[in-house]
């Protein structure tokens, strides 16, 4: 099977390629990044918040999949940061883990995200510092594929298994979360439960939080608390953040709390 793989990611990449509508350079260099007002104003919320986004990618490979994102504010800190793997940094980089301060709700060059997890109040600022340490040890910021992973959505799921408090459900379009390289038993992408994965080409996964789901080579289908999962279409059912308090302005002193300008890790 893991012979099998780099066979099989070339032909799922060159059927990707030959499907017609993919973007130009000129299309997403234009394409939106403008925010869509799903995160708050760290300026009028104080509490510390971990968010989880995904969104359509660029052209045609769109139609199967989605990047994914995660977003944190430390208690009365004035900006988010965001954490995630872009792939084309391998090109001047060698890693492609990004930490950067930004919108966490922004678009993914033109594409609408959506929330997939959200957690704010007590406690979070403990997760937070989970998150970070988890981004800091993933084990294939030196190498990206597509299909079936590591990408995006491999890092977003390494990051949901080292912190399962988030209870991050993932829908079927994130193709490369059930990517796990030679770890054929562990937790489920969501940090719960079990699954089976076979270099992310075949695999069952079960929990409370992500359901029964079945992996044939990259297309999930599933059911879960939050909806059906299917390929193409990612999931019927979305994700609804709780209920929480008013808005907290930050204090004066939040300057003190600012997360460290955009790097690599």
């Amino acid at each position: 099977m893991y012979r099998l793989a780099p066979a099989l990611a070339r032909l799922g990449l060159g059927l990707l390629a030959a499907l017609p509508g993919a973007a130009g350079a000129a299309d997403w260099r234009s394409a939106s990044r403008e925010p869509v007002g799903l995160a708050p104003d760290p300026a009028q919320v104080s509490e510390a918040m971990v968010q989880v986004y995904g969104a359509r990618v660029v052209g045609a490979k769109g139609l199967f999949g989605v990047h994914t994102w995660v977003a944190v504010k430390p208690t009365a800190a004035p900006a988010w940061t965001v954490y995630e793997v872009i792939g084309w940094r391998l090109r001047w980089s060698d890693s492609t883990v990004v930490v950067r301060q930004g919108d966490p709700d922004a678009r993914w060059f033109g594409s609408v995200p959506e929330l997939y997890a959200q957690r704010r109040g007590a406690g979070v600022d403990a997760l937070i510092g989970r998150i970070d340490a988890a981004a800091r040890r993933y084990p294939w910021a030196g190498e990206y594929r597509l299909w079936p992973g590591p990408n995006s959505n491999t890092f977003t799921a390494w990051i949901s298994r080292a912190v399962p408090e988030l209870e991050l459900d993932l829908p079927a379009t994130a193709i490369g979360k059930d990517f796990t390289g030679t770890t054929v038993l562990g937790p489920a992408p969501s940090g719960h439960g079990l699954q089976l994965s076979l270099a992310g080409l075949l695999g069952l996964s079960v929990s409370r939080v992500d359901g029964v789901e079945l992996n044939v080579l990259g297309l999930n289908f599933g059911l879960s608390p939050l909806g059906l999962k299917l390929p193409l279409v990612g999931r019927i059912g979305a994700y609804q953040p709780p209920r929480t308090l008013a808005a907290t302005p930050a204090p004066e002193t939040a300057d003190a709390h600012a997360p460290a300008n955009a790097r690599a890790l």
